[in-house]
Parts: C-alpha cells; structure tokens; sequence
C-alpha cells in the first residue's frame, strides 16, 4: 500500500512541478537555500520532482518492482509505517553529503527519487541476489548482485569523473543506507544474502 502510495504522490507533484516552475523552484534542491533560509524541506521535496517524464518513469517502475517486496518485509519487522519512514530517510539521507559538498553553490541543483529507490532496491538485492534484472539496453536478465557491483563501480567511476547532470553521489548513499538500514534491523540478512550467493 505505502510504496503505491508513494508512487501516486512522486507522479502527481512531478507532474504538476513539470508545469509549474514556481512549484519546481520551491521544491528542488538548492543549497543555498537550505542554508541561507533554512528551508530544511528541501532534502526530502526534491525526492518528489523529477526532470523530465523518462526520469519518473525509470525511477517510479524501479521503485514498484522492487518495492512491493521490500514493503512486505520491513511491515513484518517495523511496520507499513516503518518502510515508509525507511524510504522518506533514504531520501533526505543520500543527499546530505551532496548538501554538504555543494551549500554554498548558487549554481547548484538536483531532484529525482534515485536515492530512495537505491536504498529500496538494494535491499531487495539483499533478499533475493540471484533475482534477475532487466536494464536497458543490455538485452539480456542479469543477477541482481551482478548488476550491484555494476552499479556501485559506475556511480564512484562517474561520480570521481564529475560533470554531467545525474547525482551519482546520491545514487551510492542511497545504495549504502538501504544495505546498512537492512542489516541492522536484521544482522542475520547478511548470512542469508552469502548463503543464497553461494548456494
């Protein structure tokens, strides 16, 4: 229910934002800001505006792939409201270093819901590594602990490369809670992700 949830309300503001520059402006995420004015809501807004239509859709078709699987797990640990608590912290979460990096960047922004959603889907990852993927345009379904490793390595490669208009920094933050979160709710996780690796 929370992760459907979620994706009704990240479509709806990202879609009004599309229109709505005013909406945008006030939403995304810019340092400055949350520095000078202290508008703190900003860590997580951003997480709900998008910059284009294929941004939302990759996101949003990523996060309810995965999210479903997620949610039903973290209910039985922390409840539906914990998991939503788990994907609103990811979001704030993945992009403080970016905060941290950039507060005094009047020229910086960013938005999108990638670091949320990596927090989700590594999780997932943590269940089920052999689970298989499908990433666009590899035409083949890879192993979902193949496609982390893939993952991770891009995001530090792009990130230490810099330029560009995609947070890769968020993207391993996100990445990095969704392990750590999972793990300490559930230390035995780590035998069982090792366990089916190797099984």
């Amino acid at each position: 229910m929370f992760t459907l949830a979620i994706i009704a309300v990240t479509v709806l503001v990202s879609w009004r934002a599309f229109n709505d520059q005013r909406l945008l402006g006030r939403l995304i995420l810019w340092p400055p800001a949350v520095t000078r004015n202290r508008q703190y809501d900003r860590l997580l807004g951003y997480g709900f505006i998008h910059a284009d239509w294929t941004h939302l859709l990759f996101n949003m078709i990523t996060l309810w792939s995965f999210g479903m699987q997620v949610e039903r797990v973290f209910s039985e640990w922390i409840s539906p409201v914990g998991y939503l608590l788990f994907y609103l912290s990811a979001i704030v979460v993945s992009i403080l270093p970016t905060y941290m990096k950039h507060q005094r960047d009047p020229n910086y922004r960013s938005l999108g819901a990638s670091g949320g959603v990596a927090a989700v889907l590594f999780a997932a990852i943590l269940f089920d590594p052999w689970s298989k993927l499908i990433i666009f345009p590899i035409p083949l379904p890879i192993p979902a602990f193949l496609f982390a490793i893939l993952y991770v390595g891009y995001s530090i490669w792009m990130d230490r490369r810099g330029g560009g208009n995609v947070n890769h920094s968020a993207h391993l933050w996100g990445a990095a809670y969704g392990v750590l979160f999972t793990l300490l709710l559930r230390p035995g996780v780590a035998g069982h992700f090792t366990r089916s690796l190797l099984g």
